[in-house]
This record gives structure tokens, sequence and C-alpha cells, in this order.
């Protein structure tokens, strides 16, 4: 298993870059930049490409409406070039509130979308002339839409690799069977290595039915929250307010994906009462009433020993990647940490 880093939002960049580059050294094998409607996570990584040297650096996530497929192949095939080759490619539909609200674009055929990313993608790092006929997206133009001057072009630069690594997100069936079959890797939201299979187990299986023997194991991506130590108890409710955010009040209360995974989990009475009070201004008491199952099976927080056997449990149920969202205040402490997670993964 790989030990990974989240990176937050909003922080000074060089100050960023030095930890990074300290987490590098400490043996951290992959860097993940988000990208909701805050800072975009390319000029990042690029900033990242500069400052590091071995750790791999991705995307979690690019959403797939934001660029068109041929600007998400550039982009990645940029990013590759700027670290060497250590780029990975995060991709997923993010939600209408996010991409209607923020972008204005229409969310529709999330999954449609995402497949057809993917084909475009790999067929521009190839450098074929890219010509694309699909549902939702058509490349070039056909004839009768627009100017009718758009030919078959291929990218002008020879890519670092003709294949990058292609991680889809998503908590649905669908998604999970569509990573399995097409993408190198899949990251789910909240994974519950106990229940997981539960969820997940079908649709992955159907997937991997389909999956090309290039694609090689499906790699499983997971974010996850950690503090180690005797007295972090106290760090755990950055993990309720986390979970009480996206269950009660990421997306409308007719559609939230979040709120869906935790009735899939087996909470629907625990969903339905986090959805109103999160809904209803009350966020410490929808943060209160997550069942705690949850919050422990989420998470890396504790004594070192219930951190080793819930890293453990995530290996066992399938996970290759782990991304530390470290709770430490301080570099220090976070540092430890991932020298300690890095030493239980073996």
């Amino acid at each position: 298993m790989r030990i990974g880093l989240m990176l937050d939002y909003g922080r000074p960049m060089a100050e960023l870059a030095t930890e990074v580059a300290e987490y590098e050294a400490a043996g951290l094998e992959s860097v993940t930049v988000g990208e909701a409607y805050t800072f975009d996570a390319v000029s990042q990584l690029g900033y990242l490409a500069a400052r590091t040297r071995t750790v791999e650096l991705a995307t979690g996530i690019l959403p797939l409406f934001s660029r068109t497929p041929t600007m998400t192949a550039m982009t990645a095939a940029g990013l590759d070039y700027a670290s060497d080759g250590r780029f990975r490619l995060g991709i997923g539909a993010s939600g209408p509130q996010v991409i209607e609200g923020f972008h204005g674009v229409l969310y529709d055929a999330p999954l449609g979308r995402t497949r057809e990313t993917v084909d475009v993608c790999r067929a521009v790092w190839r450098r074929e002339k890219v010509v694309h006929q699909g549902r939702r997206y058509q490349v070039p133009l056909p004839a009768g839409v627009g100017s009718g001057e758009g030919k078959p072009l291929k990218l002008i630069n020879r890519p670092v690799r003709d294949r990058i690594p292609i991680t889809i997100a998503g908590t649905g069936p669908r998604n999970a069977a569509l990573a399995a079959e097409v993408a190198e890797g899949w990251e789910p939201i909240f994974f519950h290595p106990g229940r997981a299979a539960a969820v997940w187990g079908e649709a992955l299986a159907e997937g991997r039915a389909k999956r090309a023997e290039e694609l090689g194991s499906l790699d499983i991506v997971v974010r996850v929250p950690t503090a180690i130590g005797d007295d972090v108890a106290h760090l755990e409710g950055a993990v309720r307010a986390q979970l009480a955010l996206y269950i009660g009040g990421m997306g409308s209360r007719g559609k939230n994906f979040y709120n869906d995974l935790a009735v899939r989990y087996g909470y629907p009475e625990q969903a339905r009462v986090i959805q109103d009070l999160f809904l209803s201004g009350k966020a410490a008491e929808a943060a209160a009433a997550v069942p705690q199952e949850l919050v422990d099976a989420t998470s890396l927080v504790g004594p070192r020993g219930a951190v080793a056997e819930r890293l453990a449990a995530f290996a066992e149920a399938g996970v290759t990647l782990v991304n530390l969202s470290p709770l430490a205040p301080d570099h220090s402490t976070r540092l430890r940490d991932i020298e300690t997670l890095r030493d239980l993964a073996g």
C-alpha cells in the first residue's frame, strides 16, 4: 500500500511546497491537489513539480464539465511533462450544485462524458489525429455544425508518456463499474472497509470482467483523515464536521450523492437526521449525529495500535493508495504521522 497526501486549500504555496519536499524525503509517495470551486489544481501542481523529485502528483479531481476532453488531455500531458512523468490524472463529474451553480454548465450524462473523456485523452496522448464522434463530444465538429473549418489535429508535442494513469472518482455503483472497466484507478469517498464490498463489490466485479489486460490491476485510492497518538481524540471533531457537511449539505435534499452513500452503508435514519439538521443551520448538531462507527471506519485517528488495525483493514479491502488528510496543526507532527503510516504500510 502506498501513502499519499491530500493538500489543503488556501495555504501559502511556497510553504506547502517546502513541507511536501520534506514529506517526500520521509517516504511520501503521492500528493493530490483538489479542485472544487477554489484555486485551480493545475497551477499548484506545476509549482510542486518544480519543487519535488520523486513523489507522484495527482489531481483529485478535475471536474469533467469544466474542460473539454482535449483540454483535459493537454493539461495532463503538460503536467506529466513538467513533472518528468510523475502525473496521475484524477477526473470526476462533481455534482450539479458546482457544475451548474459555479461553472454555468448543464450537468448531464456524467457517465457517458466520463467514458468519452477517457477515450479522447488516450487518443491525444498517443498523438493520433483526434477523430471522436460520440454522443456528447464531437471532435472535429461534424458537417453542418460550426464554421466547417475544423479538421482532425494531433498534439504538437510528444508526451513524456503515451499512457498517463487515469483515476475516476465516484460513489455510485455505475461509477465504480466504469472505473473498474476503463481506468487505472478508482477513487471513492468516505471508504468504509467493512461495508465497501456490500456497496460496490458487485459493480467492481462487473467492471473488472470487461477490463482490458493492459490496464493492470485496479488501483483504489481513498482519502483518510489522520492523527496518530494517545491524545488526539479532540481532533475527531474535524472528521465529524466533514462527514456532516457532505452527508447533510453537499447537495440538495433530493440530490445528495454522499447522503445516498450513507444510506447504502446502512445508516438511513442517521443520514436523514444529519441532513435535516444541517439544512436547518444546525451544523454542530449534525456533526454530533454522525455515527461513531462511521467516523472510526473512515479515518485513521487514534493510538498507533488502533491506526495500524484500521490501515490493515483498508489494505484487506483492496485499497492501494491512502491519501492522508493530516489533522495535526503543526508540520512536525504531520511529518511524524506520515513517517509512522509509511512504516505501518510496509
